[in-house]
């Protein structure tokens, strides 16, 4: 009985194996990268929705913070003119009345200006509200609300950047996953492999630059 051996693999044969072998692994990574990076997009696409909805909230606050200074303004305004009405008028009875009625912000201020001699001293302001004394802890708060509502707006921006980031990731590798795929439909050796390193320098570019960015997972 005759065993007759098995023919040899050619060289040809031999190399277009191992093409195939480095291609099918960059199909397999480029999908699974494809897979994390578009994850990733959408939930940065959920960070950025959670950080617009704490800057519309935020800024809701700061509007209702500059509503009450300005509402607190206009109390003042009235008590004073009121105040300085009955003041010229020589009624002291109803100068008193809206005098222990001035807000504690407002008397601060008043008093600061009375120290002035308004009366008599030509260079003291006209009115108290110009007096560096005047000052509103409701317009304090909503000036800090801006600024936190501006850095809140930051955070949307840079959630949207890293989002769209990691969308162009996948732009990437699909672009490796085309020469990858493309390599295994040609014949010629040489341009197999030069299809095949292409897409492998494509994907571990972009699996160089997404090293770089920040992850966020579901908890």
């Amino acid at each position: 009985m005759t065993i007759v051996a098995p023919p040899a693999e050619t060289a040809p044969e031999h190399r277009r194996n191992w093409q195939d072998v480095v291609a099918t692994v960059l199909l397999v990574v480029a999908a699974v990268a494809t897979s994390w990076s578009s994850y990733q997009a959408t939930r940065w696409n959920g960070e950025q929705a959670a950080a617009a909805g704490r800057t519309n909230a935020i800024r809701i606050d700061a509007a209702r913070a500059q509503g009450l200074a300005e509402a607190q303004t206009q109390i003042d305004v009235a008590t004073f003119i009121a105040w300085a009405e009955a003041d010229q008028r020589g009624d002291e009875t109803t100068a008193g009345f809206f005098l222990d009625r001035f807000r504690d912000e407002f008397r601060t201020a008043y008093d600061a200006w009375m120290a002035t001699d308004p009366v008599t001293n030509p260079d003291a302001p006209k009115t108290p509200f110009p007096m560096k004394e005047y000052q509103l802890d409701a317009r304090q708060d909503a000036a800090e609300l801006d600024k936190a509502a501006e850095a809140s707006a930051a955070e949307v921006r840079i959630d949207i950047q890293r989002s769209s980031n990691y969308v162009l990731t996948v732009v990437l590798y699909a672009v490796a996953l085309f020469f990858a795929g493309m390599s295994t439909r040609v014949a010629a050796g040489r341009l197999r492999w030069a299809l095949v390193i292409t897409g492998w320098a494509v994907f571990l570019g972009a699996i160089a630059w997404i090293a770089t960015f920040p992850v966020s997972l579901a908890i």
